[in-house]
């Protein structure tokens, strides 16, 4: 059986007629219309349903569509006067359908005198729909807005003459109203007619009714208000741009959002290229570019997904020659708008062979070149094109198109300004850390530093720090904000952190100096009369590979953890303390012993803190990943990191140290108590000496003695007693210390020529690699390095 027309099922009355004029289909509306069963008219001619008093055979329809009133008889032998549709039937080819939309009556056909004068008296665009809710009639205004003359749409239904979606919501509002009886007003955006031309609506649908009341159809009522149709979504576009457009400080996804905002409402392909930023930073060229202009590809979108129209990929470098849009409208400095792309850029187009075949492929024919503008500074160019949109660039657009632009200019030279500010930022960043920690005998130790992924460069940092003694310290800290600010502040702290701890501070002690830096920092920043934001956490710990112990003070900093070579992983307990900058506040140090072996976990509160994670999720996944990296610590800084930050990046600074302790063996170590007797000291150089040669280090004897003498002499002389020297070695360095119980610290100076002292710290500092001294609670020591790498 031949497919159904859609108006097959619709209409009340049909028939089908073959290319002969013969009746094959005769449907049970034409039956009632006519009363005619349908085995007395199959496979009769037509005609023969013609009145056969005078008249005349309808005139020869052309092309695929007839409508016309005829005078048809009735079984009964009345004549009825009806209008007929004809459709030459798809997609056979052959043969017509015929339908008449009224049921069973006598209409009042389309050209009828009274409907026409009130059609075309309206003041406002009309049409009239019959019970079907197929078009009766309607005046010029609604042609007009159409886009088509009535007799191509005269029986069709809305919904075959606009735009699908639109005008089948348009043709229920229609429904409702034939039912209901109670008009409606309606707004609608309809494309409609072959010109392709889009309409927006504002129409008030009223049923009509016959002299008994019942509703016999509805009147449309429109007004075309197209044009505020526009300028209302322009308003909308330009609001969507200020909300879409800088979600972000990221140059290329501030470009991709200008992109995305401009397809499809005003192109079909947006490209946005940009000037690449100076090699050796600075502002951007003030002055407008010349041709030929080099630009790389930051964005572009298209209507059609995955951009296929994209000559140039993302990332990609182009030169632009003078004649193609983005480099006349970067030299011209404004936006210039081209009619027709395939005659106007003709020498562009024969230079880059690729793009001329895209531009015949897709049917280009407008485009609009919009400088990307801000402060002053070009920053690149954003070229719309249309080729599915049929209209040129009007004026409106081009307002439209800069409006957004302008926008979207700030929001990349911001971005752009911030990633130069990171960037110098985290060079100093980088500058101010350690470039490589150092090996000590005490431990062992790895570290990652990780800025933030948006919020900028902060001010966290860590250090190891070789004492005396083969004790190392270990310091982790946190300075409040970002940026280049943040950074400078830490560089600060970090050296103050190193000066303090060269003259032995204990943790509470170096905690408490440093929180006055913090306090006058404050001050100088709000010297100009603004409010002081210095701030900061910190944690320092000592570690002894002698004793085995660790001392450890904190600032408001999170406590570390540490995980025993046999057991699990915990987090130290120590007293808070105020952050640095309070001042007045004190500090207190916590003593731990550590097992050989243990790892120690310091860390800034960017790596367990997340906005989507709860505290406690943080330490726990801290202390799981502590548990399973048992080896490595370069492999354990990075399963913490995997473990704990998200896949987008870390939210805030992150700053992670490990340390694993070692311990001295007894046999490293030798201790001698001497008495207060300036007459020993030649036995003592001795004992040293034999001491050097059971180690294997006869060849540093000679400097041993003389170093030894020289700080033994000075503690009898002008120390107090008890005295006491130690002697430590490791494969590496060989260190003396020799204690006493005054508090008095010698200083070095250079002797007179006729002085009979004040030579012998001179003495000591040329001979060894490093001398000090250190306050403990009993008095204080004096130690002096001698490497034995290298020597002979």
């Amino acid at each position: 059986m031949s497919p159904v027309h859609p108006i097959e099922e619709a209409a009340t009355a049909w028939a089908v007629i073959d290319e002969n004029g013969t009746l094959v289909r005769w449907s049970e509306g034409a039956h009632r219309l006519l009363g005619y069963a349908p085995q007395e008219v199959e496979g009769h001619p037509a005609a023969d349903l013609l009145d056969p008093t005078g008249a005349t055979a309808p005139t020869e329809p052309t092309g695929n569509r007839w409508d016309g009133v005829l005078p048809l008889r009735h079984r009964d032998g009345r004549v009825l006067s009806v209008w007929l549709l004809a459709h030459r039937r798809q997609p056979e080819g052959g043969g017509w359908l015929v339908v008449t939309p009224l049921e069973g009556e006598e209409p009042r056909p389309p050209d009828d005198p009274l409907i026409r004068a009130v059609l075309t008296q309206s003041p406002c665009a009309m049409a009239i729909y019959d019970e079907r809710l197929r078009l009766y009639g309607i005046n010029d205004a609604m042609a007009e807005v159409i886009g088509l003359p009535e007799d191509r749409i005269r029986g069709l239904r809305i919904s075959e003459i606009g735009g699908k979606r639109e005008s089948e919501e348009l043709e229920e509002d229609m429904r409702a109203v034939l039912v209901s009886g109670e008009g409606r007003d309606v707004e609608t955006y309809m494309r409609t007619g072959g010109e392709d031309r889009a309409h927006a609506w504002l129409a008030r649908i009223a049923p009509l009714t016959d002299a008994d009341g019942r509703v016999r159809g509805v009147c449309l009522a429109a007004h075309d208000f197209t044009e505020q149709y526009k300028a209302r979504e322009r308003l909308q576009l330009v609001n969507e741009a200020s909300v879409r457009i800088g979600s972000t400080l990221d140059v290329t996804r501030t470009a991709q959002e200008l992109a995305d905002v401009c397809v499809p409402v005003l192109a079909d392909f947006v490209s946005v290229d940009l000037l690449d930023p100076p090699e050796h930073g600075g502002e951007p060229d003030s002055e407008l570019p010349t041709a030929p202009v080099t630009l790389r590809r930051a964005a572009h979108r298209s209507v059609n997904p995955g951009s296929p129209e994209a000559v140039v990929t993302l990332g990609e470098v182009d030169v632009y020659p003078a004649a193609s849009p983005q480099a006349d409208s970067l030299i011209a400095g404004r936006t210039i708008v081209v009619p027709d792309a395939n005659n106007t850029m003709e020498e562009w187009l024969a230079w880059d062979e690729r793009r001329r075949e895209r531009v015949a492929k897709l049917g280009v024919h407008a485009t609009m070149s919009v400088p990307i503008r801000a402060r002053g500074q070009t920053l690149g160019v954003a070229v719309l094109t249309r080729f599915r949109q049929p209209g040129p660039f009007t004026s409106d657009d081009v307002l439209l198109a800069e409006e957004v632009t302008a926008r979207a200019a700030v929001c990349i030279d911001n971005a752009r300004r911030f990633s130069r500010e990171r960037q110098t930022a985290l060079a100093l960043q980088r500058s101010l850390l350690p470039q490589s920690l150092p090996r000590t005998a005490a431990m062992d130790a790895a570290s990652r530093y990780l800025p933030a992924a948006r919020a900028g460069v902060g001010g966290d940092w860590f250090d190891v720090i070789p004492l005396s003694g083969l004790r190392v310290a270990m310091v982790v800290g946190d300075v409040v904000g970002h940026g280049i600010q943040a950074s400078a502040t830490m560089g600060r702290l970090r050296t103050a952190v190193r000066t303090l701890a060269d003259i032995d501070l204990a943790p509470d002690e170096l905690l408490t100096h440093l929180d006055d830096l913090v306090v006058r920092l404050s001050e100088e920043a709000g010297a100009e009369g603004t409010t002081g934001e210095v701030g900061a956490t910190c944690l320092y710990a000592v570690y002894d590979p002698l004793s085995r112990r660790c001392t450890l003070a904190r600032a408001g900093h999170p406590p570390p953890y540490i995980a025993p070579p046999d057991g699990p992983p915990r987090q130290l307990e120590l007293p808070a303390g105020p952050p640095l900058g309070l001042g007045g506040l004190p500090f207190e140090s916590v003593e731990f012993e550590l097992r050989e072996g243990t790892v120690l976990a310091l860390y800034t509160n960017g790596l367990i803190e997340s906005r989507g994670r709860e505290l406690d999720v943080g330490h726990q996944l801290l202390s799981r990943a502590l548990e399973q990296s048992s080896h490595s610590l370069e492999w354990a800084c990075h399963a913490i990191l995997q473990a704990l930050l998200p896949v987008g990046g870390a939210q805030d600074d992150v700053a992670l140290l490990l340390a694993r302790t070692r311990g001295l063996a007894p046999s490293q170590v030798a201790t001698w108590d001497i008495p207060a007797d300036p007459a020993l000291v030649a036995p003592i150089r001795k004992q040293v000496a034999d001491q050097l040669d059971v180690r294997g280090l006869s060849e540093a004897t000679f400097t041993a003695e003389l170093v030894v003498s020289e700080l033994v002499t000075n503690a009898i002389r002008y120390g107090e007693p008890p005295i006491r020297l130690r002697l430590i070695h490791d494969a590496a360095t060989l260190i003396f210390e020799v204690s006493d119980s005054s508090h008095t610290a010698p200083h070095l100076r250079r002797a007179k020529t006729y002085d009979e002292g004040g030579r012998g710290l001179l003495l000591v500092a040329q001979l060894t690699q490093r001398w000090g001294s250190r306050h403990t609670p009993d008095g204080k020591t004096i130690w002096a390095e001698l490497t034995l790498v290298g020597e002979d």
